[in-house]
């Protein structure tokens, strides 16, 4: 994997190497077969234009970043993975997010192939294509979504930063499945403004990148805030891992690496305690009614599925579809039941700075097995659902989670998912710092 953005800073800065010559680098990677469909558009005029006129003093310093394909960019439509806002008028300025990459130097390689709409966490597309796994050269494996080609860019090398979305977890699955990071943020500290919407509720703008210290690198930039992560040891931190619901179902690779990384964190010091935590078992009473993302997602679009329903992938319009019969009241009463289901998990997550979980229960499996057709659709919702199952718990808690990758040489990438409520972002991140050295 290519050397991650700090170290080929430090190299800028020292002159070995030059932005203009990384940015070369990045183009030729985001035009290999790697890289195959994980590009919607590349912008390689622009991306030259942008490393030239950075300066390595800048915390991006002319290197590429890319962004997902629901992400306004100027001058251009969002289409956000669908064929049916390909000609919508073009954005007349950069999403925020975008436009504080620039400014910090970033050099914006292109945008990615998502998941339609950003509703599913598997990371098919059948429009422009799936982008493979890169974890596994035998066999094309799914990369995640719905960030599936902001992962793909940064796993091959062509973008130290993959800008995206997390709204179930569709930062920290692709993250997962390809052995990368990611870091989804509490919402509230990154602005959404030019960002098409899933769910307003849910959604997170967020990045993934190639190290954990890349991560907090990105966050600042993106939450425009400085992150207080401290170099304390393992040892002073208190740690826990939940015993219900995440650790259910897992398959015997992940369940071999999450137990053999719990060893090594505590052989370098960690404190970790089993816990339960009961209001997980509340999760299907409270989302009965369908959840956020279907009823959100459906104000957004009904009006676009009206007049162009029939060029919608058919899994992503069936479940928008579903939030037309959600009522007004169980809408509110969905509000009412996250904010007295956060408080309660709020208490029990308190004596500690964070949690320890597996990022996704499975490994990424072939593409085949749920690529577009009828007669997969029953293996691709059971793949989705397992892969939303961890990490969606996070969004609803409305919390901060990042993955990190801890599996063995010889195994597919499995993600360590450090997490815990709203705003405790920095104890997540140090936690996080620390976990890397050790893994």
């Amino acid at each position: 994997m290519r050397p991650d953005l700090h170290a080929t800073r430090l190299a800028l800065l020292a002159t070995t190497s030059d932005a203009r010559t990384e940015m070369e680098h990045s183009l030729a990677a985001a035009v290999s077969p790697a890289c195959a469909h994980a590009f919607t558009r590349t912008m390689p005029d622009e991306a030259r234009r942008d490393a030239a006129a950075a300066t390595a003093a800048q915390p991006l310093a002319g290197l590429a970043f890319s962004a997902k394909d629901l992400f306004d960019i100027a001058g251009q439509p969002t289409p956000a993975g669908s064929v049916v806002l390909a000609h919508a008028p073009a954005a007349r300025a950069d999403a925020i997010a975008v436009a504080r990459l620039r400014a910090a130097g970033g050099a914006l390689l292109g945008r990615t192939n998502m998941t339609e709409f950003a509703f599913s966490g598997v990371g098919v597309n059948p429009h422009h294509g799936t982008p493979a796994n890169l974890a596994d050269p035998a066999t094309p494996r799914i990369p995640g979504g719905s960030s599936s080609g902001a992962a793909v860019s940064v796993a091959s090398g062509a973008a130290f930063i993959g800008l995206g979305s997390d709204t179930g977890g569709s930062i920290r699955i692709p993250a997962a499945l390809n052995g990368i990071v990611g870091f989804k943020s509490t919402a509230r500290l990154v602005p959404a403004q030019g960002a098409l919407p899933l769910s307003t509720t849910l959604d997170t703008v967020c990045a993934m990148t190639r190290s954990v210290r890349d991560a907090v690198t990105a966050h600042q930039i993106l939450a425009a805030r400085r992150v207080t992560a401290g170099a304390a040891p393992l040892a002073a931190y208190r740690l826990a891992v939940c015993r219900n619901l995440f650790q259910d179902g897992l398959d015997p690779v992940v369940a071999r690496a999450f137990e053999r990384t719990l060893g090594r964190l505590a052989a370098a010091g960690a404190r970790i305690e089993e816990i339960d935590l009961p209001p997980l078992a509340d999760l299907p009473t409270i989302n009965a009614s369908g959840g956020f993302s279907p009823v959100e997602a459906y104000a957004w679009h009904r009006l676009l599925l009206e007049r162009s329903g029939a060029g919608y992938d058919p899994r992503v319009a069936q479940r928008i579809i579903k939030g037309a019969t959600m009522r007004a009241h169980e809408y509110i009463d969905l509000i009412h039941a996250r904010r007295s289901w956060i408080e309660r998990m709020e208490q029990l997550l308190s004596p500690f700075d964070a949690m320890l979980s597996p990022t996704v229960p499975i490994t990424a499996p072939a593409i085949a097995d749920v690529a577009p057709g009828e007669e997969r659709d029953d293996e691709f919702f059971r793949v989705n659902a397992l892969l939303l199952r961890n990490p969606s718990v996070i969004n609803m808690l409305d919390g901060c989670a990042i993955s990190l990758p801890c599996q063995a040489t010889d195994e597919l990438p499995v993600g360590l998912m450090v997490w815990h409520a709203a705003l405790h972002d920095d104890a997540v991140l140090a936690v996080a710092l620390q976990a890397e050295r050790a893994l």
